[in-house]
């Protein structure tokens, strides 16, 4: 049996749009908690989460960060989550294993794009939360506002079980709705709070409030409602059960309050997170497939279940290496054992498991069912892989990837950079499942895709700081095609005689488009042994390569058929080197009189926004030539489809963030070539020519 019982474990995750306080947050649980003796600042640069050189650069999260502490007999594995829109897909993996979450509303701001992604996240993944309405302490903040906030942008049902005690400058205390106690906080940031009664001019807002929460509490099941239709009434303990098993059910969100920075409500939240969020033990049974079969298979969160875990996040560290961040969720794992991947299908060898403490391992012995734990120096595990016993293996099914939506070419400052690039993009991906990486076998350049231009450029400094890697970010070229729209019969003809033995190729062919996406056809039409047979293949190559240098600006000629019908050979000068000339020179006689054209690649755009905002980038979107094929409402915001070309929408992460002051959402995906308008051609054309030049 491990240090705490399951039913003593709570697995919550800290979650909102950037900088909403989660980070702020997750510092002052720790410090209460006894974790760490120090209260850290973002802006500082000295909390505990946010340990990342880049992090502290940019004062934001950047990356998930783990830590653990214990309160009131139980024990909380705490995940703190990135909440801007470049880093959010790692706090979609870590949300798919987690029990519950704490998410954070800006007293000030209220609800942004950010936290309704999460939001409907927490509903993809069924879990139960409640809120906490930080930054009180702020101008202009407002604990009934953001509740208000709530309920309109997220849908959610806001409960008030606690209520402020002043706001802004004179916010000093919290009262709890439940006890009707108050709580006075000490100013200097300690958490030290003394009981008392309520101030007699908060006694009608906290009447008010408590009435409407024992309505909604009452709800909760059919035996708490006849009990208050019968009394009206209900028992402090009878409210605390109903708020636990409506928050299990998602039937509402109990919200509290506090100010993270002044350490004001973090003891109440802690008290709320062991009362009411729920243990791996009140989640239903983890379902998996068998590997081979496909056979559906469950695991209770059980000690005496085979052991099994999912791989959430995987980080690198200069001096333990690759560690692997999971959570268990059946059975019992030992350090210095060894286990499945059932998703690779092989085998694993276990050394010292570990607890994350921000950038600190903790060592320990054993992990039970609920437990997020980590190991180093596994060969083949990675995100979203499945660990389990051999005998009794078990695959569950990781959160599905978001798509990167901005891409960039890298082009190594040094050989000896462009040497070490390949590895160490490796391993970035690795930490980064949405970062993706590709060489452009048209453009020749080396294409890197993210989360936004953000994400990129940390990607970057990550390169260098870890693997000693320079690279410059520089906008990918646009992979343009050529294509023609007529037809042409014309010969090609190669002589060469000087002195010895010449070279001698001579073909006629005829160069006709072919509907789009069909590519290269070559048709041999030859009759009566004009061209020996082995000489043909050789025009076909000639035309093939000469076709990917391109004719209008150097990129690739698609979409065109061409038959050999006739030609001549010379029994001694001919060759296979001659007609490959022979059929290279025939195409390039060819495209001068087909009506050669650029193609341009296009691509699906799907933007979500807010519904204030719609006009404008549908606007945008029609000067960028795209077209809007349809808008999709969803709750204050819609959802806009269009189609656009590519080279038009290479930055539109900062302009979509510019016009809707990032609460846009989009995402991105190749559709097919269509052909770019002259004007623009001519521009390209020049373009290419130019760099031939230089």
């Amino acid at each position: 049996m491990g240090q705490f019982d399951t039913n003593k474990i709570r697995n919550l995750g800290i979650v909102a749009h950037g900088g909403a306080g989660k980070t702020s947050l997750a510092e002052a649980v720790l410090f209460n908690t006894g974790m760490i003796d120090r209260l850290g600042r973002v802006d500082d640069g000295t909390s505990t989460m946010d340990f990342e050189p880049e992090e502290i650069k940019r004062k934001i999260s950047i990356t998930s960060a783990l830590d653990h502490c214990e309160w009131d007999g139980h024990s909380i594995h705490i995940v703190d989550t990135p909440g801007y829109g470049n880093f959010i897909a790692d706090t979609r993996a870590c949300m798919r294993t987690l029990d519950g979450a704490v998410v954070i509303l800006s007293a000030i701001s209220g609800v942004k794009a950010q936290t309704e992604e999460i939001w409907n996240w927490a509903n993809e993944f069924e879990i139960p939360r409640i809120a906490f309405v930080n930054k009180m302490d702020r101008e202009r903040a407002s604990f009934l506002r953001a509740i208000d906030d709530l309920e309109k942008s997220l849908g959610a049902r806001g409960i008030a079980i606690q209520m402020p005690i002043g706001a802004e400058a004179d916010f000093r205390g919290v009262i709890d709705l439940v006890s009707m106690k108050a709580y006075f906080y000490a100013a200097d940031g300690s958490g030290t709070c003394t009981e008392g009664a309520i101030p007699a001019d908060c006694a009608d807002e906290a009447s008010r409030l408590r009435e409407h929460l024992v309505e909604t509490v009452a709800e909760a099941y059919d035996a708490l409602t006849e009990k208050y239709l019968e009394t009206g009434e209900l028992t402090e303990e009878e409210i605390r059960d109903g708020l636990r098993v409506g928050t299990m059910r998602n039937t509402f969100t109990a919200v509290l309050c506090g100010a993270a920075t002044a350490n004001v409500g973090v003891r109440q939240l802690l008290d709320a997170v062991c009362a009411y969020l729920p243990s791996p033990l009140d989640r239903t049974k983890a379902v998996g497939t068998h590997p081979k079969t496909g056979d559906m298979l469950e695991r209770a969160p059980d000690e005496k279940e085979p052991f099994s875990a999912l791989v959430f996040k995987t980080t690198s560290d200069p001096y333990t290496g690759k560690i692997t961040i999971f959570r268990v969720y059946s059975g019992v794992l030992n350090s210095d054992s060894t286990i499945f991947n059932s998703s690779k299908g092989v085998e694993e060898r276990i050394g010292q498991i570990y607890e994350l403490e921000g950038k600190k391992q903790h060592a320990i012995k054993q992990a039970v069912a609920g437990d997020i734990v980590a190991v180093a120096k596994l060969k083949e595990t990675v995100t979203g892989d499945t660990l389990c016993d051999a005998n009794k293996p078990i695959v569950y099914e990781p959160a599905r990837q978001l798509l990167p939506v901005i891409s960039y070419a890298i082009e190594p400052k040094t050989k000896a950079d462009e040497d070490k690039i390949h590895n160490a993009l490796h391993r970035m991906i690795e930490e980064e499942p949405t970062l993706e990486s590709h060489r452009d076998t048209q453009t020749k350049e080396f294409i890197i895709s993210g989360m936004g231009q953000v994400h990129l450029e940390v990607i970057v400094e990550k390169l260098k700081r870890k693997f000693g890697v320079e690279v410059l970010l520089k906008t990918p070229k646009v992979p343009y095609l050529e294509t023609i729209r007529g037809t042409a019969k014309v010969q090609g003809k190669y002589k060469k005689q000087s002195g010895g033995r010449g070279q001698y190729g001579d073909c006629w062919i005829e160069m006709a488009p072919t509907g789009r996406g069909e590519g290269y056809i070559f048709e041999d039409k030859v009759v009566g042994g004009v061209i020996p047979r082995q000489y043909i293949p050789a025009v076909d190559k000639g035309i093939h390569d000469a076709s990917l240098e391109g004719f209008l600006a150097g990129y690739p000629v698609v979409d065109f058929k061409v038959a050999l019908y006739d030609g001549s050979f010379h029994t001694v000068d001919s060759s296979e080197m001659a007609f490959k000339v022979a059929g290279s020179m025939a195409f390039k006689k060819a495209m001068e009189v087909c009506k050669p054209v650029l193609l341009e690649p296009v691509v699906n755009l799907k933007v979500t926004v807010p519904d204030e905002n719609m006009g404008d980038v549908i606007g945008d979107l029609n000067s960028r030539r795209g077209k809007v094929v349809g808008v999709e409402p969803k709750a204050n915001s819609q959802i806009i489809r269009a189609v656009v070309p590519m080279s038009e929408v290479l930055a539109y992460s900062n302009d979509l963030k510019s016009m809707t002051s990032d609460r846009g959402l989009f995402s991105t995906e190749f559709s097919h070539y269509e052909e770019l308008p002259t004007h623009l051609s001519q521009k390209v054309i020049a373009e290419a020519h130019a760099g031939k030049k230089d």
